[in-house]
């Protein structure tokens, strides 16, 4: 039986971050299944479709990867997947009860379904996309914590930004 987990997120857009956890996530998973959440009550700065773009392209050299989107509850998503776990990263302390509060929950809802956490490496540690898209945003270098086709993307979205830098 192949072991695998759902990779949750919004990634809008996703960072090195996330590709250091996937990338880790794929020494203990056989197959890291990406879902990007499709929440129409939330505006993100990316369609969905663009951050499928993005994701696709930023792992296009990984094996086993595939990237998809889901809405409604995640454990009923990963149980549709047959997926054993659902992978989450973890970049400070701050995250912690958050991340354990939504674990405690999906177990309740699927006791089938278990949570790994995996510490977010220290070159990535304040990284986030809220972060990257306000400095992107003010025209701020963001260079090295994006894949290129992000950068890509953000700096066109925020042409007006990077123009006076």
């Amino acid at each position: 039986m192949k072991r695998v987990a759902i990779y949750p997120g919004s990634f809008d857009p996703v960072t090195n971050g996330h590709l250091d956890i996937l990338k880790r996530g794929l020494r203990l998973f056989d197959i890291i299944i990406v879902a990007i959440l499709h929440n129409p009550g939330k505006e993100g700065l990316f369609t969905v479709k663009e951050r499928v773009g993005m994701l696709e392209e930023s792992t296009r050299d990984l094996e086993h990867i595939e990237i998809d989107t889901f809405d409604g509850l995640l454990v009923d998503y990963a149980a549709k997947r047959n997926a054993q776990a659902i992978l989450r990263g973890m970049r400070a302390v701050s995250d912690f009860e958050y991340e354990f509060q939504l674990a405690l929950m999906n177990r309740r809802l699927n006791r089938d379904v278990q949570t790994v956490f995996l510490m977010t490496g220290l070159r990535w540690i304040f990284t986030s996309s809220s972060i990257i898209k306000e400095a992107a945003r003010f025209g701020g270098d963001i260079n090295g914590m994006v894949p290129p086709v992000v950068l890509k993307k953000l700096k066109k979205k925020f042409r007006q930004a990077y123009s006076r830098s």
